[in-house]
């Protein structure tokens, strides 16, 4: 039912049009609406602030430990785990693959415990075969096991995309990487990774860790913390408050699990990835649709387990300044077209699956929620609150609510940047140790870059999360297929 596709762009609309045309008709009423908005982001934001603390506290700590001693400390039976980790690449620069792949070198863990399977793209033609050859050279005999696959293009029923890449990747080397050696499913971590994520030594033996700790490991996927803090040196400011505000959403949504849902970089049991018959492999958002696959196969029993340990991913660039906005606004509105998994909660899932009904309910309203905030809580925060004074009749515009409304809004909009400035701090703190020749002359930059915060929140969040919305809401020749970010 297409129905489905339309709510969550037809709410944006409606939301958005519908005070717009009542701050003409109804001045005073959008007035005590925007305050108790404004008042209500207000205390939003000083809640996600102590979940920010937390989870950055609780990362910090897990960056101090060793992983590997603490599985043996406590004589837990980590030696039958195996990691299998997805490297997609298509089109990606040599280097880019190889310091990743260096990052996994430097792991603090067994390397004949962890293979490696690099998903190439065939459409990437000579140059990327190229460069698979030169890894493999490179890497192939360093790890327990070492793959390359090649996925055909124009495949029927497929979108070109990372989903499509990994499934067609893992079913042709599972034989060589998992079944030739009979290592059970049971025993095998997938950790699928962008060709940019780069590890922190103990990933390995952190995953291991909470994957034997688990209540129900096998019904549970593993969320690392992506920090977008690889490039900031070469980052364009508006690509670098992206990537930290992104970075502080994630530490955010890792301290309240029970809406934490699989998000680019991510780990999970291959039993589980099998049983769901692997990736879909015509649609852009994989990275979410996995949780929510292995939601419907196993009846809403699944959870992410959030490991509070961070991977590393790159800012957007590009050439130029304009080149790099635009790859920007492409990114944000590729991850806000995740509004899609919403209308597989809504249709699909209930078509093959169980899901409890509270279940359910609770994940279609977090996705809906989610993504119309996204969508509409930017305008209604900063520009909505002068609409009535500007399309308000005169006596509105005489009255003393009218005089009143900029200074009330005001005040609750600086108290908000309380927020902002306890984030610029914290973004100097993730910042720092990652930027090579980082000068102490940075911070003011950097700090000063965050009065931008309001521009970035409504060019690289509102608007194209609201264009997302809209062309799944239209249809058709609208959608959205899938589109890489370029990597330098």
């Amino acid at each position: 039912m297409r129905v489905y596709e339309i709510i969550p762009g037809m709410a944006a609309w409606v939301t958005l049009l519908g005070l717009t045309f009542l701050s003409w008709k109804l001045p005073q009423v959008v007035v005590i609406f925007i305050l108790l908005y404004d008042l209500y982001w207000l205390l939003k934001l000083f809640y996600l602030f102590l979940h920010l603390r937390f989870a950055l506290s609780r990362m910090r700590k897990n960056l101090r430990i060793d992983w590997l001693e603490k599985l043996k400390a406590e004589k837990l039976d980590w030696e039958k785990i195996r990691h299998l980790v997805i490297l997609p690449m298509y089109k990606e620069p040599y280097g880019v693959v190889d310091q990743s792949l260096e990052s996994l070198v430097e792991a603090n863990y067994p390397k004949e415990k962890i293979f490696v399977l690099l998903a190439c793209e065939e459409r990437g033609g000579e140059a990327d075969r190229e460069t698979a050859e030169k890894i493999e050279k490179k890497f192939g005999s360093v790890f327990g096991g070492f793959a390359t696959t090649f996925h055909p293009a124009g495949l029927p029923g497929e979108l070109p995309g990372k989903g499509s890449n990994e499934t067609w990747a893992i079913k042709h080397a599972l034989p060589v990487l998992v079944d030739e050696r009979h290592i059970p499913y049971e025993n095998v971590l997938v950790s699928v990774f962008d060709s940019d994520t780069r590890t922190e030594s103990d990933y390995f033996g952190i995953l291991a860790y909470h994957f034997l700790k688990a209540p129900n490991p096998l019904r549970s996927s593993y969320q690392p913390i992506p920090l977008f803090t690889n490039n900031l040196g070469d980052a364009k400011f508006f690509a670098r408050l992206v990537g930290f505000s992104s970075s502080f959403w994630h530490l955010m949504q890792s301290s309240r699990p029970e809406q934490l849902v699989t998000f680019s970089s991510h780990s999970l049991p291959l039993k589980a990835l099998v049983d769901v018959g692997f990736w879909e492999t015509n649609l852009v958002s994989e990275d979410a649709r996995i949780f929510f696959q292995c939601l419907a196969r196993y009846k809403g029993d699944w959870r992410t387990v959030p490991l509070f340990y961070p991977v590393y991913m790159d800012a957007v660039v590009g050439k130029n300044f304009f080149e790099a906005m635009k790859n920007l606004y492409k990114q944000q509105r590729r991850w806000a077209w995740g509004a899609e998994n919403f209308v597989y909660l809504a249709r699909d899932s209930k078509k093959e699956s169980g899901i409890p009904k509270r279940i359910r309910r609770f994940w279609l309203w977090t996705e809906f929620d989610g993504f119309f905030s996204w969508s509409t809580s930017s305008f209604i925060i900063f520009l909505f609150g002068i609409l009535p004074n500007i399309l308000g009749n005169e006596n509105f515009k005489s009255s003393i609510l009218s005089y009143n409304l900029p200074r009330m809004t005001g005040v609750i909009l600086n108290l908000s940047t309380i927020g902002i400035i306890v984030s610029a701090v914290l973004s100097l703190i993730l910042m720092a140790p990652r930027i090579k020749g980082f000068k102490k002359r940075y911070y003011f930059y950097y700090f000063v870059e965050w009065a931008l915060m309001p521009l970035v929140f409504i060019f690289f969040g509102a608007i194209p999360a609201l264009d997302a919305q809209t062309r799944l809401m239209i249809g058709g020749r609208a959608r959205l297929g899938y589109w890489r970010t370029p990597k330098r």
